[in-house]
């Protein structure tokens, strides 16, 4: 039989593995999925993000709607199997974004700035596009994101 000495040891040395684990995991989405970083470069440095992946038609199709505002250094990465000219709209979506279009290579394309939340209105990528970033409205410019600058991430292959 165990003693109690025995078994407290071995519950509090799973405890500690089990909370060891749980703060490697780091941030997640909302469903429950790791975030990934990504790094925009622009004329003043590397500007660190946690993003949430959409990278199947029902993410994609519902994106931030329904979420309360995007933390600074946080965002929405939609991913697209084709690089094709894009087209966003705000439906549903309580808080102004901006919208970066990026091409297959980590080049953004064109920048929606400070998109209307519940716009039905559709913001072009003019350009081809693969990936679109969303961030907190006027993140963009805090950062001197313009078309051009460069967005890291392995989905991207310079």
């Amino acid at each position: 039989m165990l003693s109690k000495r025995l078994l407290t040891t071995i519950g509090l040395g799973l405890a500690l593995l089990t909370g060891a684990c749980a703060k490697e995991a780091g941030p997640v989405d909302a469903a429950g999925r790791p975030l990934e970083a990504l790094t925009i470069v622009t004329a003043s440095g590397e500007h660190q993000f946690l993003v949430e992946i959409a990278d199947d038609e029902a993410e994609r199709q519902r994106g931030l709607m329904f979420r309360p505002p995007l933390e600074d250094d946080r965002g929405m990465l939609f991913q697209f199997p084709v690089a094709e000219e894009q087209g966003f709209w705000m439906k549903n979506t309580p808080s102004s974004l901006d919208i970066l279009y990026i091409d297959p290579t980590g080049r953004i394309v064109s920048i929606a700035s400070h998109a209307t939340p519940y716009s039905e209105t559709t913001l072009p990528s003019n350009g081809a596009a693969n990936g679109v970033l969303e961030l907190r409205a006027g993140r963009a410019e805090e950062i001197g994101a313009v078309p051009g600058s460069t967005v890291r991430h392995p989905f991207f292959k310079p």
